[in-house]
Order: C-alpha cells, then structure tokens, then sequence
C-alpha cells in the first residue's frame, strides 16, 4: 500500500498542531505558577536573534494551513498575526487546525507533480507538490513546533519528548 499526499499532510499537521497546543497548555500552567503573564511567556525567546514564542506558533499554523491550500491547488486562507494572549494562540491553532481538517483526500490526492511557486524575502522557489510537501513544508513545521517546545523547556516547563510528539 502507497502512501498518498492527504495522509502525509493533513494528520500529520492536525498531530503537530495538537501536541503545539499541548505544551503551550503546560506552558501556560507552569507560567502561571510562577505568576509569568501570557505577554512575557509569548515574547520569550531561545536567544536575543531568534523570533519569540508567539511567531512560532503563528508561523507553525500558516505553514500547515498553507502548505494544506498550496498543495489542493487554492488560495490559501490568510490569518492575521495579531495574538496577544495564550487564549488567542489556542484559537489560532484551532482554526489552523479546522481549515486543514476541512480539505479532502480528493484535494490532495494527486498533488505530486503540482507546479508549487513562493516568493520569499530571500528568493523565489519552484517545487513539484511531493518535493514542497516532504522537504518544505513538513521541516518548517516541526522547526517552528520543536522551537515553541524548545522556548517553553528552557522557561522551565516540565515537558518532555512525548509531550512533543503525542499519543500514537
């Protein structure tokens, strides 16, 4: 049995997503605890270079949700970067979450040779569907999830590797 592009991409970025907002959870109950605000946790950053706990989530959420519309072949759905609050970065991550679970296996199905074109502040790049999915997208994915992981055991939360990756 083959596996196609729909089960290489929506579970797998509702899993990544998931387990973001799990640890963000444990997150906010170890800041609370220490009586850190949600504006100080969501700035936090790994080194002064680096973009803060916020804009990993942000960028997590419109990796997957537009990878999920680039690879279905439509305009991806825009979210503003606007979150202030944990509360805010949950829905984010909720309705990142509910736009991915709402392509079907028909839209993605087949996306392998689709021609896939970014502009980017560096460049432009040109991937056939399977190469953007496996080598763009699903790294840049975890990059950002394993940083939000990384920013959050650095503040002192008490996670671990299966926090990061969930229940099978």
């Amino acid at each position: 049995m083959t596996l196609s592009m729909y089960q290489a991409s929506v579970p797998v970025f509702v899993r990544a997503l998931t387990n973001l907002t799990h640890v963000l959870k444990k997150g906010e109950a170890h800041a609370k605890a220490k009586s850190v605000s949600d504006e100080t946790l969501l700035q936090t950053r790994l080194i002064v270079d680096m973009l803060p706990l916020i804009k990993q989530v942000q960028i997590a959420c419109d990796m997957a949700t537009r990878g999920i519309a680039r690879l279905a072949g439509v305009e991806p759905k825009s979210f503003e970067d606007n979150e202030t609050t944990l509360a805010q970065a949950y829905d984010r991550i909720a309705r990142a979450t509910d736009y991915i679970k709402s392509f079907t296996a028909e839209q993605i199905d087949g996306s392998e040779t689709r021609a896939i074109h970014l502009k980017m502040r560096n460049g432009e790049l040109d991937f056939d569907g399977q190469t953007y999915l496996l080598h763009f997208v699903i790294p840049n994915l975890f990059f950002h999830c394993t940083t939000a992981y990384n920013i959050l055991r650095e503040a002192g939360t008490e996670i671990g590797k299966t926090d990061f990756i969930g229940q099978a």
